[in-house]
């Protein structure tokens, strides 16, 4: 059990500290450390520049502590006796340097009673020195991290009091580094370390020489390119130098310094070569930025360049930098404008007046000020997303303006490289993509596999697609629990995430006969079906889960009080994290929409496995995602072997939660794989969906809803209905009728408007269904129509009827998954006989009556053991409505407010006061 007064009671003791340092860093430790109720008798920081005071200086001459800005501690390589008096005329007890840049005297360091103790950037004794950030990406290390040590006479030598580590990115720069774990995790321990002290509890642990390592400041004259590297080793050293000093090559006879580096694991996109000098092959400037690479063939991705000039462009404008005509700002972009320029003037508070010309750095801004002037924007404006490039490429107001009215008009954005297999067909061409979708990135299979994937209309080869690995699970794992963890999701306000998913709405709406083509090609939907409800209701979904970002909500719940104190109980409703989504082949699209909206409105992140034999409309989905600029890592597709890719889902151990949709069987295996570290799992399983008709419907619509029941998407829909029980006095009525409309049905392309029922999903599936039917014959069922293949190329089937069908049979018991209408016979009036008939079965998913006695429907609705009761009606699902089965069709649910929650968890918070 958790004790305030204890934890109190452990960090009771405060002491008297001197903070040597400088920048937001400082400020916020000087912060932390204050609140914790240390008292900061002095702060030691450098002199204003350009009329601006440091960020610790402002926070400490704010509260009224003492501040001193000595220019330097020493003269001539002794301490200066003035500065040394004053330092210890404050009576500090330890001192802390959270970031310092001046020479600080032994004399000052050794002075209080606890000594000093210094931040230090790096796993020491590893990276000694002040480029240590630097040189743990230049080295290319897997893992990051800060010391806090005990300052001695040495450089970054002294005993370690704690250290703490992260994992590096392949692709992190240092700000990302220092962003996500150095600064934040590092103001935290440096108030640990206090406390530490504070309690008698720090250690002094001897820094081991084995594995130390020291390099020295990285200049600009020794930050140039050496292009005999293989391309991982340039990408290391021009982000290892990125911004400060900024690694640079010589283009034309000009120095020119490149930032912003990823690899890029693709084919080689079409782009202009460009002469490097000392590169063995000229780069390329394509649409998404410079192509340059390493001497194992392997190539690299530059964003931008500076010039010697201190101009930066794009790296894609290298050839048209010139070219840029200025906008013309509509009124509202001009209230936006008038809008930064007035956070200019709060940051540049010693410009008189901001004009076109102001220069962002030469008026006296730092880096500090660029993650400042970047929030308080995305603050206003939250549609405006800038990153801390954008300021360096453009630091005049005018510039910059015209930067920020571009991203917001979506231009400049990094453009997905995709590539395609095209088809002219449906009076359309059609795109699609084949690769995995990891990280933002389609790329090919780890290992490069690939298989193909089948038109049921005719049995052709549609595309090669990529076959995802067990690497290929783990990258795109961990590019989601990255994004969840680290990245601009993260930070994603739930407004925002609104739009994202409402901009994804629209470009599917905008793309709907190309995803309808896509579908009906892939899985042998018919297209006016698969565009009404296959797209329809994916577009459907993912408005309707948009909605549901902001209103997510806890509960203020009343508990008893331990008198005098009082407490205040609240929940908080959080993403549970990395998501894992495996999905069927009859609905390819529609069941991808059902889960991930879901997921993605509660804040989650996703890997989704598509049906190995329908992946092609799950891709498309992936380019659109990115053209609607959800950020990279948050969604990512992995086409494949269900027992390969499904599997190493369901037991990963940075997976938190699966969602599945499937067969029984698979659900099992898949409970048992989660169960390894006990993720939460939802299952949408088989069914055998019983409909039963009374004599007293309305007969013509009971065949027509019965037909739909069974033979909607050529039966392949997990809540067919997977056995009719006719009362006895209209069972043959019912039969004749059925069997008529069937002989009106057309049967052929599924991309024809006037097709009624298509081909079946894949050859085995046709395999399978008609074995179905010769055990139905073998049992003695009586086939009154169907049960062959259609004689013409392609997976086709005649839609099926089968009567006299006892419950002991095979197909009385089992699913089909495909068109076939079994038919059991009731007694007249058997109300309670006919319900227990329905009941005696494992599944549960679904179920349906028809009669006008509204009483007996309403009875039978609440007998039936079944997730979702359709009355005089079938097949009526609503996004808003929770769909999902009792027994062995699973558990949770699918669609409505209740899918949420399958994708949040709850936490409670007590508070004394």
């Amino acid at each position: 059990m958790f004790c305030y007064n204890s934890f109190h009671q452990a960090y009771q003791h405060k002491l008297k500290l001197a903070l040597i340092g400088q920048s937001i860093f400082g400020q916020e430790v000087y912060n932390k450390l204050r609140k914790e109720g240390h008292k900061v008798v002095g702060v030691f920081t450098v002199p204003d520049k350009n009329g601006q005071a440091d960020p610790l200086a402002l926070a400490a001459e704010k509260d009224g502590t003492p501040v001193f800005k000595f220019p330097k501690w020493r003269a001539k390589g002794k301490p200066i006796q003035e500065v040394v008096a004053a330092y210890k005329s404050v009576g500090a007890e330890l001192n802390v340097l959270p970031f310092c840049t001046q020479f600080i005297p032994m004399d000052v360091i050794d002075c209080p009673k606890h000594g000093s103790i210094i931040y230090h950037p790096s796993i020491l004794p590893r990276h000694r020195g002040a480029s240590a950030i630097n040189w743990t990406l230049i080295q290319g290390d897997k893992k990051a991290g800060f010391t806090i040590f005990w300052a001695d006479n040495g450089l970054d030598t002294g005993p370690i009091l704690l250290q703490r580590e992260c994992d590096v990115g392949q692709n992190d720069t240092v700000d990302d580094l220092y962003n996500r774990f150095l600064f934040p995790e590092g103001i935290k321990a440096m108030v640990e370390a206090v406390h530490l002290i504070a309690n008698g509890k720090a250690p002094r642990i001897p820094q081991p020489e084995e594995g130390a390592t020291y390099e020295g400041i990285q200049k600009k004259e020794n930050a140039e390119i050496s292009w005999d590297q293989p391309a991982a080793a340039l990408h290391n050293w021009i982000r290892g130098h990125d911004k400060v000093p900024g690694a640079w090559t010589t283009i034309n006879g000009q120095v020119v310094t490149f930032y912003g580096s990823s690899l890029l694991d693709a084919s080689v996109p079409a782009g202009q070569e460009l002469t490097i000098k000392g590169a063995s092959r000229p780069g390329l400037v394509t649409k998404n930025g410079l192509v340059v690479f390493g001497n194992d063939g392997k190539m690299v991705l530059v964003r931008n360049l500076q010039f010697e000039d201190g101009r930066m462009i794009p790296a894609s404008k290298y050839f048209s930098a010139d070219d840029t005509t200025a906008l013309e700002l509509t009124e509202e972009e001009k209230k936006i404008a008038e809008d930064i320029r007035a956070i200019w003037k709060r940051i540049l508070s010693n410009v008189a007046v901001i004009e076109d010309s102001t220069d962002f750095f030469k008026s006296g801004a730092s880096s500090m000020h660029v993650v400042r002037m970047l929030e308080e924007i995305k603050e206003k404006h939250c549609g405006l997303q800038l990153q801390n490039e954008d300021v360096y490429m453009a630091t005049k107001f005018a510039d910059f303006i015209q930067m920020a009215v571009r991203r917001l008009r979506g231009e400049g954005k990094e453009e997905l490289v995709t590539d395609y297999v095209s088809k002219n067909m449906n009076n359309m061409t059609v795109n699609m993509p084949y690769q995995c979708f990891i990280n933002g990135k389609f790329i090919d299979a780890d290992d490069g596999k690939t298989y193909d994937t089948i038109n049921p209309a005719d049995g052709s080869v549609i595309a090669s697609v990529s076959s995802a690995s067990v690497a290929d699970v783990d990258k795109a794992v961990a590019a989601a629990k990255e994004a969840f963890e680290n990245g601009e999701w993260r930070r994603m306000n739930a407004r925002e995430r609104r739009l994202l998913m409402y901009r994804l709405a629209d470009l599917m709406e905008e793309h709907q006969e190309e995803l309808a083509t896509i579908e009906s090609i892939d899985s042998g939907a018919v297209y006016t079906l698969a565009l009404k409800t296959h797209i329809g209701m994916s577009v459907q979904t993912f408005r309707y889960f948009a909605g549901w970002c902001d209103k997510i909500q806890g509960a203020t719940i009343p508990i008893n009080q331990a008198r005098p104190n009082h407490n205040l109980t609240f929940t908080k409703k959080e993403p549970i994290g990395v998501c894992a989504i495996i999905i069927p082949w009859n609905y390819p699209l529609m069941m991808l929409a059902w889960k991930s909206a879901a997921c993605l409105a509660a804040g989650n992140t996703l890997v989704l496995k598509p049906a190995q034999v329908t992946p092609l409309t799950s891709l498309k989905f992936a380019e659109l995602s990115a053209k609607a600029g959800f950020p990279k890592g948050v969604i990512n597709i992995l086409p494949g072997s269900g027992g390969l890719v499904g599997q190493h889902l369901s037991e990963h151990p940075d997976v938190r939660k699966v969602g599945f949709t499937g067969s029984t069987p698979t659900g099992k295996q898949i409970m048992k794989s989660a169960a390894a570290n006990l993720k939460k799992v939802s299952l949408e399983l088989g069914g055998k969906s019983p409909l039963i008709i009374f004599s007293d419907c309305e007969l013509d619509r009971a065949v027509k809803m019965g037909m739909g029941a069974v033979y909607f998407n050529k039966g392949e829909n997990c809540i067919a209905a997977g056995r009719l029980f006719v009362e006895e006095s209209i069972h043959d009525e019912f039969v004749r009728k059925v069997v008529e409309e069937i002989k009106k049905m057309k049967i052929g392309d599924p991309l024809d408007r006037s097709t009624d029922h298509g081909p079946q999903n894949h050859k085995a599936h046709l395999e399978k269904l008609l074995q179905y039917c010769e055990t139905g014959v073998k049992e003695g069922a009586t086939l009154v129509y169907g049960g062959r293949q259609v004689r013409r190329p392609g997976f086709f089937m005649e839609p099926t009827v089968f009567t006299d069908v006892e419950d002991h049979m095979y197909i009385a018991q089992e699913e089909s998954f495909g068109p076939v209408m079994v038919i059991s016979k009731f007694k007249n009036g058997d109300v309670d006989g006919v319900l227990q008939r329905a009941n005696a079965t494992e599944y549960g998913l679904a179920s349906g009556v028809f009669t006008k006695d509204i009483n007996k429907a309403l009875y039978i609705s609440e007998k039936l053991e079944a997730g979702t009761v359709f009355i005089n009606t079938y097949n009526k699902t609503d996004v808003a409505a929770p769909f999902g089965g009792f027994k062995l069709s699973g558990f949770g649910k699918d669609l409505g407010e209740e899918a949420l929650h399958e994708y949040l968890r709850t936490k409670a918070i007590t508070v004394e006061y």
